[in-house]
């Protein structure tokens, strides 16, 4: 598999003024108290190898993170290597990589890579050091990286991404509903309007990619359904979650056309900027890149929290849940838990540079002093008062746009859940995220299997997988 790989070398031509921005060195320093467990000497030629996905927000990896894995680097001694890759190679990778026993030090997943448990570190040890460092953290961080069944913590999870839906408030408007939709319900009477009147469709996609994941695991929550329980029983063969996928084929019927049977990860966003989309369900990401490309898009593009299910219940998932592995072949296994815990110490940076995309797992870690490359924000001593502060008034508006456009995220821990929920992001919910199991029930439906026939096609699957990932005693419940 060709990749595009990075590798700047510690002392690449970086200014003592850039040294300083990409790590906040010049303040606290990564000295002696930040090392974790030094076993390896100063000074005896350590490398860290680290792969992970090209960021959505391409100022992160271009303007941040590649630099400051290099100063960390030379601040440390040691010889760091980024490679980046799309999203849709790293299962595959990660895979290789842990066949072979060789490879990469760290591997970022932004997706629970649960099924993995087997063949990467327990990082207990390097969670329970960042809580004693900078707090609590996040729930929804903890049940995307511990196993309760094991006790293990098969992954370091230093952020989350809101999932928010995305509209176009001009379109909504005309279809009179300009504060957008509330409700799934709102996306057939309105969004179906939208498509009928103006030609304009929604952007959900019904394929085998992420988004299409998590707009599904959203749809079955806010139905009070889902894959499993709290208790790791499998649960989706069930009237609500028929409800659900009844919904959907409508949904497809009346506000979507064929091609979201084929999208892929960006399509949402390209549909968006387009203009061909009325509503999709992502990240900011979306809405950055419309700021940068087609000013006029972005100016129309609004957000709103998950929609609300018949009942009222709503939810969402996160979008991406970072975490980090340390497969067990790695010889560089206290050199990658120190980049961890500095990473979240330097978590601010790692928001501001990714445009507010990137939310922090650790909210309480306290806000550096000093030039941390981005306007100062006064009063803010820890990351939640910058998330707040940055979520009322946003750094990156653009000219002509309203302020306070992504206030309405502040509150998103309230409606976000993990990929498990209202379980644990265990083995068996990472197989059945990564094969795609909810979004081909779906679109099975919209295609016009029975919604029954479809739900009971997903049960087989599920049930099959947490047969397989019981049988090895890393997954609870017992149906």
């Amino acid at each position: 598999m060709k990749e595009k790989k990075k590798e700047k070398r510690a002392g690449s031509g970086l200014t003592r003024r850039q040294f300083v921005k990409v790590t906040g060195l010049g303040v606290a320093g990564l000295s002696a108290p930040h090392i974790f467990i030094p076993r390896q000497a100063r000074g005896a030629g350590k490398t860290l190898k680290i792969l992970q996905w090209s960021h959505f927000v391409p100022r992160y990896d271009q303007e941040w993170f590649d630099n400051y894995t290099q100063a960390w680097g030379k601040e440390n001694d040691v010889q760091v290597t980024v490679d980046h890759i799309s999203l849709a190679e790293i299962g595959a990778r990660t895979a290789a990589e842990v066949a072979a026993g060789d490879g990469h030090d760290l591997i970022e997943w932004i997706s629970p890579p649960a099924q993995f448990e087997p063949s990467v570190l327990d990082l207990t040890d390097v969670n329970q050091e960042a809580v004693k460092r900078f707090g609590r953290q996040h729930p929804l961080a903890v049940r995307s990286s511990y196993n309760p069944n094991t006790k293990k913590f098969y992954g370091f999870c230093h952020g989350w991404v809101i999932d928010p839906g995305d509209y176009r408030k001009s379109l909504w408007d005309k279809a009179g509903k300009a504060d957008g939709p509330e409700t799934w319900e709102d996306l057939i009477t309105y969004g179906g309007k939208i498509k009928k009147d103006q030609g304009i469709q929604l952007g959900i996609g019904l394929s085998q990619e992420l988004d299409s994941n998590m707009a599904g695991r959203a749809l079955l929550w806010s139905y009070d359904s889902g894959v499993q329980d709290e208790n790791e029983n499998v649960i989706i063969n069930n009237e609500r979650t028929v409800e659900a996928v009844e919904f959907m084929a409508r949904l497809f019927k009346e506000s979507m056309t064929p091609e979201v049977f084929a999208w892929a990860a960006v399509s949402n966003n390209q549909a968006l900027l387009a203009g061909k989309a009325s509503y999709i369900l992502n990240s900011i990401s979306a809405y950055r890149s419309a700021q940068k490309q087609v000013p006029e898009i972005a100016k129309d593009v609004y957000c709103v929290p998950a929609l609300k299910g018949p009942r009222g219940t709503r939810w969402s998932s996160e979008h991406v849940i970072y975490s980090y592995i340390i497969p067990t072949y790695s010889k560089s296994v206290d050199t990658a838990k120190k980049f961890l815990l500095d990473l979240v110490d330097n978590y601010d940076q790692a928001m501001y540079f990714s445009e507010l995309y990137n939310s922090p797992a650790f909210f309480d870690a306290a806000v550096k002093g000093g030039d941390r490359g981005y306007p100062a924000v006064k009063g803010a001593k820890n990351l939640r008062d910058l998330h707040n502060t940055w979520f009322d008034d946003d750094p990156f508006r653009i000219e002509g746009e309203a302020k306070g456009k992504l206030a309405v995220l502040k509150d998103a821990e309230k409606w976000s859940a993990n990929v498990g929920h209202p379980g644990p992001a265990n083995p068996a919910i990472g197989e059945v995220f990564a094969t795609f199991v909810v979004p081909n029930m779906l679109a099975n439906a919209a295609r016009g299997m029975s919604a029954q026939t479809a739900v009971e096609q997903a049960e087989t699957l599920i049930k099959a997988i947490f047969d397989k990932w019981r049988k090895k005693g890393v997954v609870g419940g017992t149906s």
